[in-house]
């Protein structure tokens, strides 16, 4: 149930109805790549997309999954040693390779002290029965959460970005994973090349057909490196920058718009500042959810 003393149902209430302790997440570079970077459906990789901006440097993929996750231990123990952890497969596509290789990673962190559950971060087009059934046997001991990077619920957007899968991909996914038993989240970018506002909202309404567990939105980043950069400075596409005020306000409809039973994890994302080109706000994530909640709060 939704904490009521809250504007939307958020990611800890979601939480702390499936552990019965404070959960941390601990992030993993595997090593893996993209089936649209590597030619398994496309080349290049997504248009806005340089991986270094949202892989924190705690996951290394020099490491081997299990010195990560000690690492990231290590990290949070001093602060909270009592706390126990999720093992987060975040960079690329964690569920491109051999069912073999996948399950020996996933297992290998599951052995890990004070690890009781998987979050693996994947894409809507690479996912498979076979696969969904031996993380559905896993779920049984520890609970495996999938995460789709969907970024928009408009194909003519998912085409001008180079995602090379469609919206009903994503529809598709969801409910094969569902089949399985296992909690899905869906990760949204605000602001992509060619969305207006009808569209952004749009998304928001498919996302309540489709009713993840979870859900992830950020503003788009404009990213050193990437063809997305180029095609700015080219002119080649326009993006709609949000001021903060302006994306406030967007966020604050979503919160309106959307399903209460879907969990909101978080609103925004921050680059490492040598990489960001803008939008350059200054705010920590935190900070904008709380002027997100003092104005939803205010709106009442």
């Amino acid at each position: 149930m939704c904490n009521t003393s809250k504007p939307y149902r958020d990611y800890a209430d979601y939480l702390a109805e499936r552990f019965q302790t404070k959960m941390q997440k601990l992030t993993v570079n595997a090593g893996f790549t993209c089936p649209n970077r590597d030619g398994t459906v496309g080349t290049g990789g997504c248009t806005y997309c340089n991986n270094q901006s949202f892989s924190p440097s705690l996951g290394d993929a020099t490491l081997s999954v299990t010195e990560q996750l000690n690492r990231g231990k290590e990290f949070f123990a001093r602060k909270y040693p009592t706390m126990r952890y999720i093992a987060y497969f975040q960079s690329y596509t964690n569920t491109h390779g051999s069912i073999t290789h996948l399950l020996n990673l996933y297992n290998e962190a599951l052995a890990v002290e004070d690890i009781d559950g998987l979050i693996i971060g994947t894409r809507p087009d690479c996912i498979n029965k076979e696969l969904l059934k031996s993380l559905a046997e896993i779920n049984q001991r520890k609970r495996v959460i999938i995460e789709y990077g969907a970024e928009s619920a408009n194909d003519a957007t998912l085409r001008l970005i180079n995602r090379c899968h469609s919206w009903q991909c994503t529809v598709d996914s969801v409910a094969m994973t569902r089949e399985f038993g296992l909690d899905v989240g869906l990760h949204f970018i605000l602001g992509l090349p060619g969305e207006t506002a009808e569209m952004m909202m749009h998304t928001v309404d498919q996302i309540n057909v489709v009713k993840p567990d979870t859900v992830k939105f950020h503003q788009l980043q404009i990213i050193r490196g990437t063809r997305l950069a180029e095609q700015i400075s080219r002119n080649e596409v326009t993006v709609k920058l949000f001021t903060i005020d302006e994306y406030l306000d967007l966020c604050a409809e979503i919160v309106r718009r959307i399903d209460p039973s879907i969990a909101i994890e978080r609103f925004t994302s921050s680059s490492p500042d040598t990489l960001l080109i803008s939008p350059r706000w200054g705010l920590k994530n935190y900070e904008f959810t709380n002027l997100l909640r003092n104005k939803l709060t205010l709106h009442k």
